[in-house]
């Protein structure tokens, strides 16, 4: 058996999770608590992918990131950087469809958080990146964990956008999404439930693990509030 599309999905979906946990911590941060004209609008572009078909974000992509597309012109250009039909294409994909969660997760996160637990931390004379280190991100850090792990079960998962961007190429876009479909285009039903059972036992693996962490903290939490 040939295990490569085991280790694309677990590489693509790290640095797509990681990518979407950082942009997605600093937008949620930055917008939770501000209100200006224009909000809405962003929010709602945002959180699109989450409502429209996997096809249609990764025609999106396609046009964006193509050869002739205004991103995909630039890095080519400049960097040398081709997205469509490579792993980066993969990336992008994956990342796109799973920041809606890092972002609705840690927005929740921010916006739930006693706002005078910072501003007794900016009277002792903290900078904002103190406050945000040693107060805001610990309290939020609950729900910041389970966007995580929430993005990274969506990034292993991703099938329609990747396919679009990146294609079926052996070896460096065949995720176990991709894998799955072609096994059974192709027949090989034994291949096809393989893969299907190794996505199962890792989504369920990482849900699982969500669900009892939760608990876990509830539990502490509830316990630490009646001492």
């Amino acid at each position: 058996m040939n295990y490569t599309p085991l280790y694309l999905s677990l590489k693509i979906a790290g640095i797509s999770t990681c990518i979407v946990f950082i942009t997605g911590v600093f937008l949620a941060r930055l917008l939770a608590r501000r209100d200006f004209t224009g909000k809405s609008v962003i929010e709602s572009l945002i959180l699109l992918p989450l409502v429209l078909p996997p096809t249609v974000v990764g025609f999106g992509l396609l046009l964006l990131f193509g050869k002739n597309g205004p991103l995909g012109a630039w890095l080519n250009d400049w960097f040398g950087i081709q997205v469509v039909f490579s792993w980066i294409g993969a990336v992008v994909a994956s990342t796109v469809v799973a920041f809606p969660l890092m972002y609705q997760s840690a927005t929740a996160s921010f916006s739930s958080i006693d706002r005078k637990f910072e501003q007794v931390a900016r009277t002792m004379g903290a900078s904002e990146w103190r406050v945000f280190w040693t107060v805001t991100f610990p309290l939020a850090w609950p729900g910041l964990l389970a966007g995580l792990v929430l993005s990274f079960a969506r990034a292993l998962g991703e099938f329609g956008a990747t396919l679009m961007l990146a294609g079926n190429i052996p070896g460096k876009t065949d995720t176990i999404p991709i894998a799955i479909y072609f096994a059974v285009e192709a027949g090989q039903m034994e291949k096809a439930t393989f893969w299907v059972t190794i996505i199962v036992a890792l989504g369920f693996s990482t849900i699982m693990w969500l669900n009892w962490w939760t608990k876990r903290n509830i539990r502490r939490y509830t316990y630490d509030q009646s001492h």
